[in-house]
């Protein structure tokens, strides 16, 4: 049960937390603590964060693909 809801956030999530941890080359499982502590001690404000790098993330994923499908025509 467990794994089918890590699995569930891993495939639908921003992959904020994936992108970070392979940028830095730091444990995902430790990224992920640290937002869910600190957004209890700031108040959600690491929860503003995610969401505004979740959508610069897939808007650079977008712009990703879109180019690739230019050079492929």
């Amino acid at each position: 049960m467990l794994q089918q809801v890590i699995t569930f956030f891993e495939r639908y999530s921003f992959g904020v937390c994936t992108y970070l941890g392979e940028r830095f080359n730091i444990s995902i499982a430790k990224i992920r603590l640290f937002f869910i502590y600190s957004s209890f001690l700031a108040v959600g404000f690491p929860l503003i964060f995610y969401f505004f790098a979740g959508i610069v993330l897939d808007f650079r994923n977008y712009i990703k693909r879109s180019r690739t499908r230019a050079v492929d025509m």
